[in-house]
């Protein structure tokens, strides 16, 4: 099994509450090819903040 190409790359998804907390996903490079922002949850702040991608 391929599981370190270069299609899905492991991202960090870091707060941009400031806290540094981060969760850690995969992304298609093919569909998403700029930095990815998702909403979710962080537990230091107890809210619904946007998450960064950082490489």
């Amino acid at each position: 099994m391929a599981r370190g190409n270069d299609v899905r790359p492991i991202i960090k998804l870091r707060s941009t509450a400031g806290t540094g907390y981060t969760y850690v996903t995969r992304k298609n490079r093919r569909n998403d090819p700029d930095r990815l922002v998702l909403r979710k949850y962080d537990p230091e702040v107890r809210r619904h903040v946007d998450f960064r991608e950082e490489r």
